[in-house]
């Protein structure tokens, strides 16, 4: 598969990929790639994917062995109100998948609606399950290391009901689960994952506040007046933009293209070969950190500074703060700013991390326009809740909950914010909303005299 996609190039030539390797409880293990072509190879219209994608049933007489493929390997369901039992249908509304797909204008059979996305070539060399589709969100990124990052399976047992201490090293230890397709996987050494290009974490720090390693019977002098302890990957930069005037018309964060860290002697050496081998990226910093965020976002827009003094220069002017100098290069505007970490955090984080990062600006950042925030990072906040509800004002309260409790922990409450008001009463045991969000997700499903049971409690625990 590699070989197809990296040096045969089937699909075109191939600037970055990444891929992460996903055990189920059954069956073989399968991967979920992403890949970025190069500029002439990139897919811009629907004639473009129609050369490399289909989404229909092949001529059943013209071939006749990629259409038995299709079929044993690329139909989904059926599922929906044709089979509720199905496991994209299992307590929901409707397929989580989206099937089946409305019909496009060239469709021509119905059957049609029901197919997998797929590439015929790869269908045909690997017979197997192989859905491929054009990428057009930065969302799939964090779809994929959701598989990287998320940890074992785990079960647990016990045959203790009176059981009091608990211990969860042991736990952890007895309830990680590894299937024996996973565990093969790992003792032969195979990869789980694989990025390239290779991402260099860049560091952030303000003057004199860099991270300095040291063996803990090391002493404090020594640690001081070692070679290299007042180096830093971010003052090493500054070094390389003073030495090589190639060097000051490049962002810190794409200096890893063009430039190479060098561990012993703490230093950048410029690139001999030209290839794309590794791409940077600065630590995020968060709005509440004053002027370490502020630097960042200098460092993202200034290129050629010298030093921390020379990233405050403005036409020969000094500002006092990381902060002053970014207002006046009109890099930032108050709520701008917190919109755009926002905005940045959307990339990588999950909702849940958004909503946390969302309460701590509300408390910490004090933005002047709460209400556009809000609407402009709902969706995001609420993908996880998406997932299981259909209806936005359900979803809407679920992340206006989260938020009250995440508030509530910090000494605060959600009715002090312009936030839109919360369906049920604050004053509320929290597990008591969370049984009557959870309820209204299933609601559908419950027959009419099941849902009389439900009826009258719940209209009372509604009432004012």
């Amino acid at each position: 598969m590699k070989k197809q996609l990296f040096e045969k190039t089937i699909l075109g030539k191939v600037k970055a990929y990444t891929y992460v390797v996903e055990f189920q409880k059954w069956g073989l293990p399968h991967a979920h790639f992403l890949l970025t072509m190069t500029g002439k190879y990139k897919y811009t219209g629907p004639e473009q994917y129609d050369r490399i994608i289909s989404a229909e049933l092949p001529n059943k007489h013209k071939y006749p062995e990629l259409y038995k493929m299709v079929i044993k390997h690329m139909i989904h369901g059926p599922c929906g109100a044709l089979n509720k039992k199905f496991p994209c249908t299992k307590n929901r509304p409707s397929c989580k998948n989206n099937y089946p797909r409305p019909f496009s204008e060239t469709t021509i059979q119905v059957d049609n609606r029901w197919v997998v996305p797929y590439n015929p070539y790869l269908l045909r060399m690997l017979n197997c399950h192989i859905n491929v589709e054009i990428c057009s969100s930065i969302k799939a990124v964090k779809y994929l290391f959701k598989f990287m990052y998320k940890g074992h399976d785990r079960a647990f047992v016990t045959d203790k009901v009176d059981e009091v201490e608990i211990d969860e090293i042991r736990q952890y230890r007895d309830t990680r689960w590894v299937t024996p397709t996973e565990a093969l996987w790992r003792i032969y050494g195979f990869e789980l994952s694989k990025i390239h290009p290779s991402v260099l974490q860049l560091h952030l720090h303000l003057p004199n506040m860099h991270m300095v390693s040291y063996h803990v019977k090391e002493k404090i002098k020594n640690i001081i007046d070692r070679d290299g302890t007042k180096k830093s990957m971010l003052t090493t930069y500054f070094e390389a933009n003073n030495l090589h005037v190639k060097a000051r018309g490049i962002l810190y964060r794409d200096f890893p293209e063009y430039y190479t860290r060098q561990r012993r002697g703490k230093f950048w050496q410029e690139r001999k070969r030209a290839a794309l081998s590794q791409v940077g990226r600065i630590i995020s910093a968060h709005p509440a950190e004053g002027e370490r965020y502020y630097l960042r976002v200098l460092l993202n827009h200034v290129t050629g500074a010298t030093s921390y003094e020379g990233l405050r220069t403005i036409d020969g002017q000094v500002m006092p703060t990381f902060r002053e100098a970014a207002e006046k290069r009109g890099l930032i505007e108050a709520d701008n700013t917190l919109d755009d970490a926002m905005t940045e955090a959307e990339l990588f984080q999950v909702s849940s991390s958004l909503r946390r990062l969302f309460t701590t600006i509300l408390v910490f950042c004090m933005p002047n326009d709460v209400h556009s925030l809000w609407n402009n990072h709902l969706k995001a906040m609420s993908e996880d809740y998406n997932i299981n509800c259909k209806c936005k004002h359900t979803v809407e309260q679920m992340v206006l909950k989260n938020i009250s409790d995440i508030l509530h922990s910090m000494g605060k409450d959600i009715e002090s914010f312009p936030l839109p008001k919360e369906a049920y009463s604050l004053s509320m045991d929290r597990e008591a909303r969370e049984t009557l969000f959870y309820t209204g997700l299933f609601w559908p499903q419950y027959a009419d005299k099941a849902r009389l049971l439900w009826q009258r409690p719940l209209q009372v625990l509604l009432l004012p």
